[in-house]
């Protein structure tokens, strides 16, 4: 499905409000000024409130994109979107995209 690129300064988070900052960007391709994002880069996660061990598997570290664009890529890697898959680790639940740029859209 198509979804609007994500950008550095994308809202994202992990399910537990912590927030997720890619560990790298694309500086020479930009949306609204700001570099874009692929699949392979994990990022950060920072703030995440889910309780560590033995009260819950957590709190949220790193995160990964699982799914990226299928038809638009960067350097071969696909782009990320607004509707794709992700996972955090260790708590194994999905980043959250909040809010990101609505110009530009993929596939």
């Amino acid at each position: 499905m198509p979804g609007f690129l994500v950008h550095l300064n994308a809202g994202v988070t992990c399910s537990h409000a912590g927030m997720a900052t890619p560990m790298v960007t694309i500086p020479n391709v930009l949306v609204m000024t700001q570099p874009i994002v692929v699949q392979t880069v994990p990022w950060t996660i920072a703030g995440c409130v889910l309780p560590a061990p033995p009260a819950a598997n957590g709190p949220c570290v790193s995160g990964v994109w699982i799914t990226g664009a299928l038809r638009v890529t960067s350097y071969g890697n696909p782009v990320v979107l607004q509707d794709s898959q992700s996972l955090c680790a260790p708590s194994g639940t999905p980043m959250i995209v909040s809010a990101t740029q609505t110009r530009v859209f993929g596939m």
